[in-house]
Order: structure tokens, then C-alpha cells, then sequence
């Protein structure tokens, strides 16, 4: 029996014409009653979608054939991720379908921030000639400061630096090869980029670390008559924050494409201001870019139900009960070891190197090291997945390389990752106990066995008579009861490092009180659920 395929939003129609040629039956109903949508998803082996329709739900709950959800485009929103993982039902997007799109639009907004042409347009068009009030500012020579260097990130730089103008790049996890390709500097901090930058232009999701990521703190550091233009995501800058800058002159111009609440209210204080320019979410809108998308998401949903080739799923394939049961374990290993390694060294990498021994080596490695790097970058990017984060590893310039071999020393399976970034590098490696339990034993050349679950106070330190008493009575007087306590060192009165699971979160005040402490090197809080 073919597939069949309900495209349950407007798409373009060069997704039905790629469904038909791979011989799948394809039925193309954007706008059904609720009614006759929970009919019809009972018999469809995929669901093909934008935003409109809601995968989720009964109308999930009533796809009983259903095998894969298709987005034609990035944001899932949407969906029952979770749900559709649950029961094996693989769910795609088209991370790269728009990407030139939403680049151009940015780079379009900065131009006509410059140049005020919105407003010279309209003031022309009310029958004015206004060209003494239209005074703009060139760009070709200026400093454009870019904040990401993803996919789009990266597509903008090349633009504007063919603008002839100098890029400025902050992306924690963009490398200095990567940035010398892109033919870009890489800068520090948020802070020096913005007292730096004539134009800053946003390019990063939406996470709750970069939520008001552009704030009044920050803009107070802008650099006075810089234009800021936001295409990314809403909620990214603070609406009010950018609003004052602008009433107060700070900024002389910025250009918005999303907002925090969307549609903005008609009171919204970005649309009462003459130097903004607001345009309502349309980054994707052009013909090329829905067709992109349209013909992308069919043929990878092709791909999937003949051939079972999956490309750009958000979440995992579905396995077996007993690769499932086999993997748990590893996986959960996997993810708290990348977990631990990224809190302790802090964003910034520029080189991975995963090596799997014994028993880890003999399973499906490909999995391990996608829930390794998932574990790595997931503390500060919230859309990272085991099935992506690969590709972003990949594109901001990591270098992954991976090792395998079926010996083994002290333990049946064993775990290593190395990382190197800004922060400086890490080794930190994990095996089963008892084949189920996950366990730390060894961090920077030290051997230890402690359980990586909760919040760890992670110490770096001297091994010195006292260390483990003031550690202790910090803790005590900041009322943190410890639930364990493990020890290593490479050598006595060598450096040592300690992993002190806790009941509480410690604030920074209580890390900076340990860290001020005699024979501290380091101290991080790292949390892992």
C-alpha cells in the first residue's frame, strides 16, 4: 500500500508535485473543519505542516498510522515533540531552508536604517520633499557587530563584509578557525562588541540564556549612534529597554522584525517611534524560501517512508525494546558526562575527542556520541537534541573526532571526553556499574567513583591538610547539606579535585567564599537534574 500524506497547512505546491513523483499519495487540505481534520489524520502515515495546524493533542492522539511529522520550516512549536518520540513517530524540520531569506532581510534592514528609507517613502508619498530631514549614515567603512554566527549568522557576515564594512562577531561558541574563515573577529564579550559596533544584529534562538540578551545594561554600552536590528527571535531584546535607547538617542536607529508578543500590541512603544522600522515576521516570506521549504520537508518525509532514511529530525528514530533497554544506560551516561564537561569549562569549544572502550564500543556508538555532544551544548542552547547537535557542533566550528576500540582496562565499558575551548580543556570519563549504573571515574587524571546526578559543587584544589574541613564549614554556614563527597588526586600533594553532591543549588556568593579559600584552584556549580 503507498504512503499517505496529508499536507494540512499551505505549503507550495512543489511539495505535492515531489510526494506524487516519489509515488506517495499526497492530499493537499489546508483548511478543514476540526471535525474533518480528526477523520482524516486516522488514515495518513504523515503530516506535513508550517505553523497553523497543531500536532498535538487529540488530533495526535487519533494518528494512530502516523509515522512522521514534517515542519516546513524551523520552529516546532507546534508539535508534541515529546509525545511523537514517545511513540516512534519521527519529527523533521527545515533548518536551512530559509536561512538565505532571513539573512537578506537583515541585511536589507540595516540599509534602510541608514538610509531612513521607510520614512522617506512614506513622508514622499504624503507629498512632502523632505531631503535636508532624511540625513543617513554610510556603512561601507563602519563596524558591523553580529551576534551568532549559526547558519544565518554566518550568511550575514559574508553580506556585510561585501558591504565593505569591518565584521565584529560574538558567538561563545564560534572557534578562532572558524572565525578566520568567515573572514570575521572574534570578540570577547557582548559588552566589548556593542561598545565596538556602528550596526548589531542579532542572529541566536531563543533560550532562557538569551532571553533579554540585548537589555538596558547592555545598551547603556552601546556605542552612541549605532543602529540595532533584530530578525531573529522575539524576546531575544528587551522591547521597553530598546525603546528608551531610542527615545533618548542612544541608538539612532533600529529595525525589528519579531516581538515577544506577536502580533505587538497597537500600543506597543517600538511602533510609536520614527526610527524604528517594525515589519510583521516576515524573515521567511519569499517565494524561493517557501519553496525551499516546501520541496525540502517532502522530500525528506519520501525519504523516511520509503526508505527509512531520516535527515533533520528534532527528536530520536524509534528503537527496538531491547536496543532501547540495551542503550538506556549508555545514553544516560553519555549525557551527563558532555553535561558535566560543559559546566565545568563553560561555552567557548573549539575541540571534542570522544573515545569509547570496551562494551561502548561495541553498541551503537553513533548514538553515544550524539548524546555526548547533546549533553555539552544543551546547558546553553535549549533547541540542541541528540539528532542535531552534530550539525551544530559542525557549524560553529567544533572539532569532533571520535575513537573506538573493543578493549578495555578496570571496567567492561568505558567513556572518555576531552574538551578544549575558551575556558581551557577538561578529561572526564564514565562507566556502568553493574552494567546499569552510571558512574564518574576519572576527571583531569584523577581517579574517583561518584554518581553524576544532582547539583556538584566541582573543586579543583591542592592537596593540602584542611582543604576538605573548610569546604565543609563553607557549606555548613550557608546552611547546604552535603550528600557526598568524593576525592581524587594524581598524586599526594599534587592537585586534586573533589565532586560535592549537595541538597541545594549554592548561590555565588557561597562559590566565591570556597573559591576564596587557601588551595582552591577552581570551583563551578554543575547541575544535572
Amino acid at each position: 500500500m503507498k504512503p499517505r500524506v496529508w499536507i494540512a497547512d499551505k505549503l507550495s505546491e512543489k511539495a505535492l508535485e515531489v510526494f506524487r513523483a516519489r509515488g506517495i499519495e499526497a492530499i493537499y487540505a489546508p483548511a478543514l473543519s476540526e471535525e474533518d481534520k480528526l477523520r482524516l489524520v486516522e488514515d495518513v502515515d504523515g503530516i506535513a505542516v508550517r505553523s497553523a495546524t497543531k500536532v498535538k493533542g487529540e488530533l495526535l492522539a487519533r494518528a494512530k498510522r502516523l509515522k512522521v511529522v514534517g515542519r516546513a520550516g524551523i520552529g516546532v512549536d507546534n508539535i508534541d515533540v515529546e509525545t511523537c518520540s514517545r511513540r516512534g513517530i519521527v519529527v523533521m524540520n527545515t533548518p536551512h531552508g530559509n536561512a538565505v531569506t532571513t539573512a537578506e532581510l537583515a541585511v536589507a534592514m540595516i540599509c534602510a536604517a541608514a538610509r531612513m528609507i521607510p520614512q522617506a517613502n512614506a513622508s514622499t508619498k504624503a507629498g512632502k520633499w523632505e531631503k535636508q530631514r532624511f540625513l543617513g549614515v554610510e556603512l561601507t567603512g563602519k563596524t558591523a557587530g553580529v551576534i551568532g554566527a549559526g547558519n544565518i549568522g554566518a550568511i550575514v557576515c559574508e553580506r556585510l563584509r561585501g558591504l565593505g564594512m569591518q565584521v565584529i562577531v560574538y558567538d561563545p561558541f564560534i572557534s578562532d578557525e572558524r572565525a578566520e574563515a568567515l573572514g570575521v573577529e572574534k570578540v570577547e564579550s557582548l559588552k566589548v562588541l556593542v561598545e565596538r559596533a556602528d550596526v548589531i544584529t542579532v542572529h541566536v534562538p531563543l533560550t532562557a540564556q538569551t532571553r533579554h540578551l540585548i537589555n538596558g545594561k547592555l545598551l547603556a554600552h552601546v556605542k552612541p549612534g549605532a543602529i540595532l536590528v533584530n530578525c531573529a527571535r522575539g524576546g531575544v531584546v528587551d522591547e521597553k529597554a530598546l525603546a528608551k535607547a531610542l527615545q533618548t538617542g542612544r541608538l539612532r536607529a533600529a529595525a525589528v522584525d519579531v516581538y515577544e508578543t506577536e502580533p505587538p500590541p497597537a500600543d506597543h512603544p517600538l511602533l510609536q517611534l520614527d526610527n524604528c522600522i517594525c515589519t510583521p515576521h516576515i524573515g521567511a516570506s519569499t517565494v524561493e524560501a517557501q519553496e525551499n521549504v516546501a520541496v525540502q520537508i517532502a522530500e525528506q518525509m519520501a525519504d523516511y517512508l520509503l526508505l527509512g532514511v531520516v535527515r533533520n529530525a528534532v527528536n530520536m528514530p524509534s528503537l527496538s525494546e531491547e536496543e532501547r533497554r540495551r542503550l538506556a544506560p549508555f545514553l544516560r551516561l553519555a549525557r551527563a558526562l558532555g553535561r558535566f564537561a560543559g559546566e565545568a569549562l563553560g561555552p567557548g569549544y573549539a575541540r571534542v575527542r570522544i573515545a569509547l572502550e570496551g562494551d561502548a564500543a561495541r553498541i551503537q556508538r553513533r548514538l553515544v556520541v550524539h548524546e555526548l555532544l547533546c549533553g555539552l551544548l544543551q546547558g546553553v542552547m535549549d533547541e540542541v537534541n541528540a539528532v542535531n547537535a552534530p550539525m551544530i557542533a559542525r557549524e560553529r566550528g567544533i572539532v569532533v573526532e571520535e575513537t573506538a576500540r573493543e578493549e578495555s582496562g578496570s571496567f567492561r565499558s568505558l567513556v572518555r571526553l576531552s574538551v578544549e575551548g575558551d575556558g581551557g580543556a577538561i578529561e572526564v570519563a564514565g562507566a556502568l556499574f553493574d552494567g546499569v549504573r552510571p558512574r564518574i571515574v576519572l576527571v583531569d587524571g584523577c581517579e574517583l567513583e561518584a554518581a553524576p546526578e544532582g547539583e556538584i559543587v566541582f573543586i579543583r584544589n591542592r592537596d593540602r591538610p584542611g582543604v576538605i574541613a573548610d569546604v565543609g564549614r563553607a557549606l555548613a554556614e550557608a546552611g547546604i547539606n552535603i550528600a557526598d563527597f568524593r576525592l581524587g588526586r594524581r598524586a599526594p600533594g599534587g592537585e586534586a579535585v573533589a565532586l560535592v553532591r549537595v541538597d541545594a543549588a549554592p548561590s555565588e556568593e557561597v562559590l566565591a567564599k570556597i573559591a576564596a579559600l587557601p588551595d582552591i584552584l577552581r570551583v563551578r556549580r554543575i547541575s544535572l537534574g
